[in-house]
């Protein structure tokens, strides 16, 4: 998965990355060079008191290291430009991908992993790419360059080499292999960890308000226990692999003196080509633990390859048509024609069977009790979700064969849970309508019954907003909520029980004023509230998924039983009359 992630993302930028690798063989040969000139220097210079030979060719080792330091840095810029842009695409691919979800598979994932894949596990990726460009690229390179500069000064030494090499592999590999395991349980945990932390943060009204302060910082404080315990787990198996390098280093750097002692003593090797195979030893157990140092990484790295690999390989069970439909046949009608809808694995259906005809000028309610599947069926209109049986069309096209842009156009959903931007009052508005200007704005406001609070603030349209609204009331986002899709002027408004959180007479102004508002428009109202929907022009009750009645108040108040039931659970039979 990982291989596959970095060949996807990392094709466009084939010619940085090919100057990368060549900045970096530079500039490895440049530091495999130098021990052998410091050899010669030794071996022909101090040995034999030739200054000139000294002067000479200490002149070449300051041009060397001078293209060592120039390529090093070059690598290290291209390097840190391509993993930056690795982790740009990565994140956008993402973000891409999570944005065409429907509710289906958003509810699938989770809200908390998404986040953790869309930030912690891309940042895994892009680090281990930057280590990579910087680090393992010259790694190999050194490690078989210093093989072989190492042969050249002394083949019968070469066989501590021999030795070391394999040792210093297997225990590497051997820590590695433990790692994998543990590192997924990490990400694991760490989605564990957001989880709560955002459920903690988002319902921090209802914990202080039933005093379950004690019973969310247990919660808290056993999954960060949970993610601790694994990351310890993890540092045991890290912090073993340097002591086992430096270990092998040390005895093998030993064995070299030792051996290359005796080969100097009979005359069999020189004391510069000690120091130049001492530097070799050194160079090639230092390319080992920038490889050790990177297989530390990549089994994270792998794991959080794996993970935003599976949301970007999980297709969006809304698709967008292959040969959509920009114009619509006909204006602002809506017909639902056996529509159903059953979630993947459900042993029932949330809805069935379900036929239903709302036209401009007319206002259509859909009324039932908790569960019966009203607010699924309005997000069937605008393709939150889509029908797994039967059709849902608007303006005579089925909304499945419809260009995306125009749905959004034509239908309007005010949500059953208002949910505002950060930013301000404007900017929130005019998210139905970017060229909004500012007096429809406030005539927008006027018909939501909500100009007279956003007035009353003291930067009126530029007052902020907090993320999610919290900095007003419930009332007030749901008319904010309310005003913004009337700034977008669909054909059809979709009001998923949008009145809830306000009295009864901002309730009534405000039906009044949207009945002239949208007079042409097709209007669908789902409410729990009666007194919200019984002058609708048609009211379809639900229940248990199905339409089981439809017509006006009082038709349904003598043929009806489900309606009768629910009217008379909130008005008296004077009332309902």
């Amino acid at each position: 998965m990982l291989i596959r992630l970095l060949r996807t993302h990392l094709r466009p930028y084939k010619k940085p990355i090919a100057l990368l690798v060549l900045l970096q063989f530079l500039q490895t040969c440049a530091s495999l060079y130098l021990p052998t000139l410091n050899a010669d220097i030794i071996d022909h210079g101090v040995v034999q008191g030739d200054t000139g030979y000294i002067l000479r060719f200490g002149g070449i080792m300051i041009a060397v290291t001078v293209v060592q330091m120039v390529c090093n840095i070059g690598a290290v810029f291209y390097g840190a430009r391509t993993a930056s842009a690795l982790g740009r695409d990565v994140r956008a691919a993402v973000f891409d991908r999570v944005q065409s979800f429907s509710a289906r598979e958003v509810g699938k994932f989770g809200a908390p992993t998404l986040i953790t894949r869309t930030t912690n596990d891309v940042q895994q990726v892009q680090t281990l790419a930057l280590m990579t460009f910087t680090l393992m690229v010259s790694a190999p390179i050194m490690c078989v360059g210093g093989i072989v500069m190492a042969l050249g000064q002394d083949v019968p030494l070469s066989g501590v080499l021999v030795a070391v090499v394999p040792v210093l592999g297997i225990s590497v590999s051997l820590i590695v292999r433990r790692l994998h395991p543990l590192f997924r349980t990490m990400q694991e945990r760490l989605d564990t960890v957001n989880r709560v932390l955002r459920e903690q943060i988002s319902g921090n009204r209802v914990i202080r308000a039933f005093v379950r302060d004690s019973y969310e910082k247990d919660r808290f404080r056993d999954a960060n226990a949970d993610l601790t315990d694994v990351s310890l787990g993890t540092g045991k198996l890290l912090a073993l692999m340097f002591p086992i390098v430096m270990t092998v280093v040390n005895i093998s750097s030993i064995a070299v003196v030792w051996f290359g002692a005796h080969r100097i003593d009979s005359g069999g090797m020189r004391i510069g080509a000690l120091t130049a195979f001492l530097a070799y030893l050194m160079q090639i157990v230092m390319s080992v633990m920038m490889a050790t140092f990177m297989f530390m990484m990549v089994p994270r790295a792998e794991v959080c390859a794996e993970r935003i690999e599976k949301v970007l390989d999980t297709e969006s069970s809304v698709v967008p048509p292959a040969a959509p439909v920009r114009e619509l046949r006909s204006h602002g009608h809506l017909e639902l024609r056996s529509a159903g809808f059953r979630f993947p694995g459900a042993e029932e259906p949330v809805l069935r069977g379900v036929d239903l005809v709302a036209r401009p000028g007319e206002t259509t309610a859909v009324i039932g009790s908790t569960g019966s599947g009203k607010s699924t069926l309005l997000g069937l209109v605008p393709r939150l979700i889509d029908a797994t049986e039967g059709q849902v069309l608007v303006g005579g096209v089925d909304v499945g064969s419809v260009e995306p842009a125009l749905l959004a156009r034509t239908v309007g959903l005010v949500p059953q849970k208002p949910y505002l931007f950060a930013g301000t009052v404007a900017s929130n508005l005019r998210y139905g309508n970017p060229d909004a200007t500012d007096d429809e704005l406030w005539h927008a406001l006027e018909v939501a019954q909500a100009k007279e609070f956003v007035q009353g603030l003291e930067e009126g349209l530029d007052a902020p907003i907090s993320q999610g609204g919290t900095n007003v009331s419930g009332g007030q986002r749901q008319r904010l909520s309310i005003a913004r899709t009337l700034v977008q002027r669909p054909e059809i408004y979709l009001f998923d029980d949008s009145f809830s959180a306000l009295d009864y007479a901002t309730d009534a102004a405000l039906r009044g004023a949207l009945a002239e508002e949208t007079a042409e428009a097709t209007v669908v109202i789902v409410a729990q509230r009666v007194s919200t929907i019984r002058d609708a022009d048609r009211i379809v009750v639900l229940d248990e998924g199905r339409v089981v009645g439809a017509g006006r108040h009082h038709e349904l108040m003598e043929s009806n039983e489900t309606y009768r039931e629910i009217v008379l659970s909130q008005l008296t039979e004077a009332e309902a009359a």
